[in-house]
């Protein structure tokens, strides 16, 4: 049964576990994501248009930013267990914010100072923040070490690994040099607008989601789809970087 965490009004369910079920699922979730997976990297299209250009141009790197939030699904997957348990707009605005805060000094310091990291492994370590998040909502640390790790600590610290798997595909553009301080902001703009936006989504389906009777049955089984999911896109990102 789920009991009251004393943490951010935050509650762990407890609940026997349906593995394969869930793993299942889990799969064909990230099977049906990865079948999309170029809309989460960077389209050739978008790709093309970005090298062609040079100088100032803050409305497409706008755009580009909020297409790549509200498609990178591993960075929603995260975001959505950060939220899953929250239910005061004060909570989520903080764990939001250390999030983007995160994600965005990262991603501008990597790209802005070219420090570049293999595409494979530092998604792999983002959905091993898929994992963690979902253990965490599980109760899993406190029955298993007795102990509840910072979860804002936490949030902030995988925000940054974020980060670098937003600066890894900004890299990927090849950007001018020409303006390049002032297109990177407009990008981190756009990230910050499409993460409004699906934030805005997850918290309208999750405020009919958690009115129903089924929502303490059915959050369990959720959290367990989500770590499932973070482990299946761990070893299809270690997968493609030993096969690379």
């Amino acid at each position: 049964m789920y009991q009251p965490s004393s943490r951010d009004g935050r509650r762990v369910h407890r609940a026997p576990l349906r593995l394969p079920f869930c793993f299942l699922t889990a799969i064909f979730l990230v099977l049906a994501l990865t079948g999309v997976a170029s809309a989460h990297a960077v389209a050739d299209g978008d790709k093309g248009y970005i090298q062609e250009i040079s100088g100032i141009h803050l409305l497409p790197f706008v755009y580009l930013g909020a297409k790549h939030m509200v498609t990178g699904y591993d960075h929603l997957l995260f975001l959505f267990g950060v939220i899953f348990f929250l239910y005061r707009l004060k909570h989520i605005a903080i764990y939001v914010s250390l999030f983007a805060l995160g994600h965005s000094t990262t991603m501008l310091l990597g790209v802005y100072f070219n420090i570049g990291i293999n595409s494979y492994l530092i998604d792999a370590i983002i959905g091993l923040s898929v994992v963690y998040k979902a253990l965490d909502n599980l109760g899993a640390y406190q029955r298993w070490f007795g102990v509840q790790p910072n979860t804002r600590a936490a949030t902030l610290i995988f925000g940054l690994f974020h980060g670098f798997g937003l600066s890894s595909k900004i890299l990927d553009y090849e950007i001018s040099p020409d303006g390049l301080l002032a297109n990177l902001l407009a990008f981190n703009v756009g990230v910050e607008i499409g993460q409004l936006i699906a934030l805005a989504a997850i918290l309208i389906a999750m405020g009919y989601w958690r009115q129903t009777a089924g929502f303490w049955k059915h959050a369990y089984t959720a959290n367990v789809v989500m770590m499932s999911a973070g482990f299946v896109l761990i070893g299809y990102q270690l997968t493609g970087y030993v096969v690379a």
